[in-house]
């Protein structure tokens, strides 16, 4: 970026004293930007340009040369207070500025300006949603990654860390959404766990409120997700403390397949004996309740049910 100089006298040449007289105002407005920037006042340097700009319009081709310098440094300058926004974290103040800068450097014909400003903002929106999310404000943070989602409808990381702030705001339902959208934009793995992890509590939940029916339900929902242990041993309680003795086997067996070496495989085996015992299935019940043998809560009483069913 260079100064230019003026020669009046050639300029008085082509027009008025007047006419001059604005070419030199738009000039020295011109140098005035390229002597602020050079300075790092970038905020003066874009009020010179925009100055010289406005008068070197109006001079046609007198004024081009300088025309097509402002129009080259402004939205570079406009870029470089937006990103001075996101340094400081100044978020709101970012993305408004880094609007600015995609209108104007459209205006002025500047592609690379805006597609590097527009790919910018839903990273400044993320930085900001991030930050409430860190700070467990997760009412403001699910605002925040809808922010960037209203930008970036695809962006998966944006649409898990949304369902997070929604699950932590007390909204399932909207996390339930928010995980099924991230699954669908690269997130699949970290969704379905996000997914299988909050329909567990919610079994968990229901089984402490004597909901067995819909403890079981969501325990099931939950292994659609992502097939966990845990998952069929909520169910399986939920279904012996519900009289389903046949599902609680099956629950219960279904956790054992997945973790036979789990620390409370005996007590999980008690657990299969009882609901066997319950059926009538009495061979059935000695051959689980042998496996209970050595659980420290329950071995005891196992011991005992297989000598009465001898």
């Amino acid at each position: 970026m260079k100064k230019l100089v003026l020669i009046i006298a050639a300029t008085m040449l082509c027009g008025s004293l007047l006419h001059a007289q604005d070419l030199a105002s738009a000039t020295e407005a011109y140098n005035n930007g390229i002597t602020a920037n050079e300075a790092g006042n970038v905020e003066m340097a874009l009020q010179s340009f925009n100055e010289a700009l406005a008068i070197a319009q109006a001079l046609g081709d007198e004024g081009a040369e300088i025309v097509s310098g402002c129009k080259s440094s402004i939205p570079i300058l406009q870029f470089s207070l937006a990103k001075k926004a996101v340094n400081e974290a100044d978020y709101d103040s970012a993305v408004k500025g880094l609007k600015e800068t995609i209108a104007i450097a459209e205006k002025y014909g500047n592609d690379d300006i805006v597609a590097e400003a527009t790919g910018l903002i839903p990273q400044v929106l993320m930085q900001k949603a991030n930050g409430f999310l860190n700070a467990k404000d997760f009412a403001a943070a699910a605002e925040a990654y809808k922010e960037v989602l209203a930008e970036d409808a695809a962006n998966g990381m944006a649409a898990l860390r949304l369902g997070a702030a929604l699950k932590g705001a007390g909204d399932k339902d909207g996390a339930v959404e928010a995980f099924k959208k991230a699954a669908v934009n690269g997130q699949e793995k970290a969704a379905n766990k996000q997914l299988s992890t909050l329909f567990q509590q919610e079994a968990s939940a229901k089984l402490k409120e004597k909901k067995y029916d819909e403890a079981i339900a969501a325990a099931l929902e939950a292994n659609t997700y992502q097939e966990s242990p845990k998952a069929y041993q909520l169910a399986g309680t939920a279904a012996s403390n519900g009289g389903k003795a046949k599902q609680a086997i099956e629950y219960f067996n279904k956790y054992l397949e997945l973790a036979p070496t789990a620390k409370n495989a005996t007590e999980i085996a008690f657990n299969i004996a009882v609901n066997y015992h319950k059926l009538g299935d009495k061979e059935k019940a000695k051959e689980f309740y042998q496996k209970a043998v050595t659980d420290p809560r329950f071995g005891a009483t196992a011991q005992k049910q297989l000598e009465a069913l001898k």
